[in-house]
């Protein structure tokens, strides 16, 4: 509550509680100085207390209905036991739940999962007591919470979700097999230059006379036979003279360098040893003789320098 204590000045009355000054009253007495600091003084009251027995108890008593249980199905009970800590052989908390954390969520609605287990437990065998069902009956029928119009609307919502996602997934296997079919594409390339490289190669290795074979042309022989048919073809077919040559001169592959060196089994092999063809001897008489054991008859170059002189 707020008083307010007015200066005579104002030509106010403290009668005139009701009345209120305007703005304009307000602003005049502003100007003229009448409004001081402290002129105002609010005063609070402190709030009382009431403790209202007998008007609580009638009001109790007024919408205080004494039904019997199956009206009312209210139960208090404790929380079920914890079965799992049993199992894993943990510390049960307090059956009046002071060591319930509030702030853990899973603690607290574990909580509470437990005490509507057994309050089920609890409430079954009353309600069997009582020959009330607890099961929905097979031919049980409930009227929709929603019209049948609400539910067409929702129908129809689904239906184009479920159109608009069937068209999404179909346009990314689309792309999807565009991808895979240009992935194809190129690796078709690919093998065609890799067909055509290799059968370039093949040509020129005919070409040189490498090989004589002629599978790179296609449908000028039969396919290939298989088993042993094919090891006897093998068998035939030898290289041409032309190959025997390279490969005689130049080897096929392998080491060449040191090739003509010589080992401890080629110095002491002697079996390939003539005596009448070493060092040139041989021949009738033991006389040196050149190549087929004929001696060089033209004489040498200081002699043919002479006789050239003398003519």
């Amino acid at each position: 509550m707020v008083e307010v204590h007015e200066d005579p000045q104002l030509g106010l009355d403290s009668d005139e509680d009701d009345e209120e000054l305007s703005d304009d009253e307000l602003q005049e007495a502003f100007a003229k100085g009448l409004l001081k600091p402290g002129m105002n003084v609010p005063l609070i009251e402190p709030k009382k207390a009431i403790n209202n027995v007998e008007g609580l108890k009638k009001c109790l008593a007024e919408f205080k209905r004494s039904l019997p249980w199956a009206e009312r199905l209210d139960l208090t009970n404790l929380p079920a036991d914890d079965l799992i800590a049993k199992a894993e052989g943990k510390a049960q908390q307090s059956e009046g739940g002071e060591d319930i954390n509030a702030e853990d969520d899973f603690q607290r609605e574990m909580y509470f999962y437990r005490q509507a287990q057994a309050t089920v437990l609890l409430a079954l065998p009353k309600l069997h007591k009582f020959k009330i069902p607890t099961k929905r009956p097979e031919d049980y029928f409930a009227e929709m919470a929603k019209t049948d119009q609400h539910m067409q609307k929702v129908r129809k919502m689904l239906l184009i979700k479920q159109a608009a996602m069937e068209k999404s997934e179909k346009a990314k296997k689309l792309r999807e097999q565009r991808k895979y079919g240009k992935k194809v594409q190129t690796q078709v390339i690919q093998n065609r230059q890799k067909q055509k490289k290799a059968m370039l190669s093949a040509v020129k290795k005919y070409q040189k006379g490498m090989t004589d074979k002629l599978e790179f042309l296609e449908g000028d022989q039969d396919p290939k036979p298989k088993g042993p048919a094919a090891k006897k073809q093998i068998n035939k077919k030898n290289p041409n003279a032309k190959k025997k040559y390279k490969d005689q001169r130049f080897g096929f592959g392998g080491k060449k360098k040191g090739t003509k060196w010589n080992t401890k089994d080629s110095h002491d092999d002697v079996s390939g040893f003539k005596a009448k063809m070493a060092h040139g001897k041989g021949g009738k008489g033991g006389k040196r003789g050149g190549k087929g054991g004929k001696t060089n008859k033209r004489p040498g170059k200081e002699t043919r320098r002479k006789m050239k002189a003398r003519k």
